[in-house]
C-alpha cells in the first residue's frame, strides 16, 4: 500500500499498518515547512516516522497537473492508498491507481461534517457523539462510500485537541482488519445519504471571537471546539475605557442570568452573562501570558465592576 498524510493526526494510523500485516511500500506527504519562532524547516509527523523504519517518502508540491508525482506512485504499484489528512485533493487519476482504490480515515459520523474542520465542528454544534469513517474516496468531497464506522462520546468538557488525539487512535484500530477484508472481497460499500450532510469548513482566525448574546451552552462549545486552534478570545472592556485581549480555553455553561458580557463574580471564579444562562471560565489566557487556571488569573488581573466582556 502507499500511505498518504502530514499531520499528527495522521500518524497513529500508519503506525497501526507498519505494525500489521500489509507492506507499506511509499508514504506520499506534504513538504517540509518552517515551524517555530526560529522557523526552523520542519519534516511533518508522517515522515519521521517512515523514515525510522526505512520507507521511502516521497513530497510533492502538489499533485493536481503533476505528472511526476503521478508517475512517482504509479511506480509504487500499490493494491490500495489509505489517506488520513494529507492536506491535497486527489485528482481522478490518482484515485484510480490502486485497484483497490484509495481508504480515506475521515474524524466524523459521515455523511455530517464533511470537510476540513470535522473534529471542531462537532463540539461548537453540541454534539455528544463523534467518531471516525473508513470510507471509499471518490472525486467528491469526503461523499464516497462508507466501509466501516467507529463510534466514541464526546466528553462534557472534552476539547478539539483531547478529541482529535482519541479520534486518530481510534480510526487507526479498525484498519488493518478492514484492509483485510477489502483484500478478500467481503465488505459491503454503504451509501452516504446525501441529505444528512453538513459541512465542516477550514477554520479561520475570526471563528474563535466569542458571541456574548449567544447561549452560555453555545459559548462553552464554541471554546471547546477551537481549542487549541483558532483559540477562542473576547476583549475585557474596563470601566476607564481601557480594553485587553484575553483566550478562553475552557468554560461551561451554569444557571443563572445576566446581561451578555457582563463580570457577574470575579472572587475565587470567574462568571459571565450570556443570552441564556452564564458562562463559568475554567481556564483563561491574560494579553502577552501562558493559559492557566481562572484563579490564578484572578488573583493577577483583578476585574472591577463596571468591568465586562466584548
Amino acid at each position: 500500500m502507499v500511505y498518504m498524510g502530514t499531520p499528527d493526526f495522521s500518524v497513529p494510523a500508519l503506525r497501526a499498518l507498519i505494525e500489521g500485516p500489509h507492506q507499506v511500500v511509499g508514504v506520499v506527504t506534504q513538504p517540509d515547512r518552517p515551524s517555530g519562532r526560529g522557523k526552523k524547516l520542519t519534516p511533518p509527523p508522517v515522515k519521521s516516522l517512515a523514515l525510522e523504519h526505512g520507507i521511502e517518502v516521497y513530497q510533492p508540491e502538489k499533485l493536481r497537473r503533476n505528472d511526476d508525482a503521478f508517475a512517482h506512485i504509479l511506480a509504487w504499484k500499490p493494491d490500495v492508498c489509505v489517506v488520513a489528512a494529507y492536506g491535497h485533493i486527489l485528482p481522478q487519476r490518482f484515485l484510480d491507481i490502486a485497484r483497490l482504490g484509495c481508504i480515506n480515515i475521515h474524524a466524523s459520523l459521515l455523511p455530517k461534517y464533511r470537510g476540513a474542520s470535522p473534529i471542531n465542528a462537532a463540539i461548537i454544534h453540541g454534539e455528544t457523539e463523534s467518531g471516525v469513517t473508513l470510507m471509499q474516496m471518490e472525486a467528491g468531497l469526503d461523499t464516497g462510500p462508507m466501509l466501516a464506522i467507529v463510534k466514541s462520546q464526546i466528553g462534557e468538557l472534552e476539547t478539539a485537541q483531547e478529541l482529535h488525539d482519541r479520534l486518530s487512535e481510534l480510526g487507526a484500530t479498525k484498519l488493518n482488519e478492514l484492509l483485510t477484508k477489502l483484500d478478500e472481497g467481503t465488505v459491503t460499500p454503504v451509501a452516504q445519504d446525501d441529505s444528512l450532510m453538513t459541512y465542516a469548513p477550514l477554520m479561520k482566525k475570526e471563528d474563535g471571537k466569542i458571541d456574548w448574546s449567544k447561549s452560555a451552552v453555545d459559548v462553552a462549545n464554541l471554546i471547546r471546539g477551537v481549542n487549541p486552534w483558532p483559540g477562542a478570545y473576547a476583549d475585557i472592556l474596563r470601566a476607564d475605557g481601557r480594553q485587553e485581549r484575553v483566550k478562553f480555553h475552557l468554560a461551561r455553561a451554569v444557571e443563572g442570568k445576566g446581561k451578555p458580557g457582563a463580570v457577574l463574580e470575579s472572587t475565587g471564579r470567574l462568571v459571565i452573562g450570556c443570552a441564556d444562562g452564564v458562562l463559568e471560565v475554567l481556564r483563561i489566557q491574560p494579553p502577552n501570558g501562558r493559559a492557566m487556571d481562572v484563579r490564578d488569573f484572578l488573583n493577577g488581573n483583578r476585574l472591577e465592576a463596571g468591568d465586562r466582556f466584548i
